[in-house]
């Protein structure tokens, strides 16, 4: 295509009717954002949990729920979305907001861990006293601060690949950037662990503190780097903002109560949408919990079960590659997230064994089957949602249900330390109370698939779509 009008300079301003359609390399480039998320996200569920649950002996509850606080605050992503869409930021719809979300969360990062410090010294000073609570506390606002400012950066960057793309690019583009959020945990859990080699489970607290303190200034300020490498220019140069749809169409826009209402408007929304509660939920209860469960059960010292992340990560980019081509076609949509629902079961099962015989290697054996498992289950049940909803609606209902599985993702957290918690007052054996968790997740995924039985593609499409007008109609009055 010729481009002899366009000025060469990235940022130099393309007129809306010039812009330039977006490459795969710019494609990539912007993964290295979804990227750097993948790698925070090792650090507060893969290190934090850890070291709070397992090393500071912190309750799992406690714990749990400090952490599930930067997810609990995600419906202000509309707030920032809806920012993103009026107001710019020198000169930018989405990358000023982008990068102050950055800038903020990797600061945040630290502050947290030394929050951590704080409330392990307190609890090991003068127990469950009112300052320690109150550390407990300030630790809990701490994530709710970092989950706000990566709502002010995920969600305009979300609306920036809306912006960048074309409806006939757009699934290539958010299929990159989805996989590189795997390929970050993965390369997040690699470079934690070669940063924290030298932590053994008798190693004094002072050198934990020194080595785990290096690791949240080290990544986070690689994170902030990619940020930044992913998102210069690319706006200015390939954004259309100007030119789509007016800004009340947007998915943003979308409040938590009008997606329940949404969400809930028929009875077979109803259905579907109470099947990916419980399948979010139970798919990840053990985030907070699988790396206490490798160092208390297995022995792992904290450099190995950072680790584990990887083995689940690498699990679900194989199971995400390949379904779509292997299995979607020759079992269909549902019967492929039934499949999926059933081996997260069976594998949960063997996470519950591998504790009995305490070696790693079935652990993370394990996990990499539970990896391909959830592989299997996203790729399913998001090629089911989008059939499950007429045209005219599909945004209304996708925005919604992101909404709705943001708080699953929060409640999954906080169920999972919680079950911990009572699984040690009931029995007091390490590898019973964890077992509890992931048998709670198995009975959850099973009840997904009787939920997921009842679901009726032709009976949604005749439904739904009306209900759902209904209800947008609803809040326009």
């Amino acid at each position: 295509m010729a481009t002899g009008n366009i000025p060469d300079s990235p940022s130099a301003p393309y007129p809306e009717t010039l812009k330039p359609r977006i490459d795969l390399a710019t494609m990539f480039r912007l993964g290295l954002f979804q990227m750097g998320l993948g790698i925070m996200s090792l650090l507060t569920l893969g290190v934090i949990n850890r070291v709070m649950i397992e090393e500071l002996r912190v309750p799992a509850l406690i714990a749990a729920g400090a952490i599930a606080m930067h997810q609990f605050v995600s419906p202000t992503r509309i707030w920032f979305g809806q920012m993103s869409d009026s107001k710019p930021l020198w000169g930018h719809h989405r990358s000023g907001y982008v990068w102050i979300g950055a800038a903020l969360f990797t600061a945040i990062s630290f502050i947290a861990v030394q929050i951590v410090w704080q409330l392990g010294s307190s609890l090991e000073a003068t127990g469950w006293s009112p300052t320690t609570y109150l550390w407990a506390g300030v630790l809990a606002l701490a994530f709710g601060i970092y989950g706000l400012a990566l709502s002010a950066s995920s969600t305009p960057f979300a609306a920036l690949l809306v912006d960048v793309s074309d409806e006939d690019n757009r699934p290539k583009l958010v299929s990159i950037v989805w996989s590189m959020l795997m390929v970050g945990i993965i390369v997040g859990a690699i470079v934690s662990s070669g940063l924290l080699k030298q932590i053994t489970l008798d190693t004094p607290i002072e050198q934990l503190q020194a080595s785990v303190n290096r690791l949240f200034l080290i990544v986070p300020a690689i994170v902030l780097v990619l940020t930044g490498i992913a998102t210069v220019g690319v706006e200015k140069k390939y954004s259309r903002f100007g030119t789509r749809s007016n800004k009340g169409d947007r998915d943003d826009q979308i409040g938590l109560g009008e997606a329940l209402r949404v969400l809930t408007a028929s009875r077979q929304t109803g259905i579907f949408f109470t099947f990916l509660l419980v399948m979010s939920i139970s798919l990840f209860m053990q985030d907070a919990v699988m790396e206490p469960y490798g160092g208390e059960v297995f022995g792992m010292p904290i450099a190995e079960t950072t680790q584990l992340n990887a083995f689940f990560g690498m699990g679900t980019l194989i199971g995400i590659a390949s379904t779509g081509f292997l299995v979607v076609p020759r079992l269909g949509k549902q019967n492929t997230t039934k499949l999926g629902c059933i081996c997260a079961a069976v594998c949960l099962g063997l996470i519950i064994m591998a504790g009995f015989t305490e070696k790693p290697e079935m652990l993370m054996g394990s996990l990499l089957l539970y990896g391909l498992a959830s592989g299997i289950i996203t790729t399913g049940a998001i090629s089911l949602m989008l059939d499950l909803t007429a045209a005219e609606t599909a945004g209304t209902f996708i925005g919604a249900w992101g909404l709705a599985q943001a708080i699953a993702r929060g409640l999954s957290t906080l169920a999972g330390g919680a079950v911990l918690d009572v699984g040690r007052l009931l029995f007091g054996v390490p590898v019973l109370s964890y077992g509890l968790v992931f048998a709670t997740q198995a009975v959850g995924m099973i009840l997904a698939v009787v939920l997921l039985r009842r679901v009726n593609i032709h009976e949604f499409r005749e439904n739904a779509k009306d209900a759902i007008a209904a209800v947008m109609a609803g809040e326009l009055d």
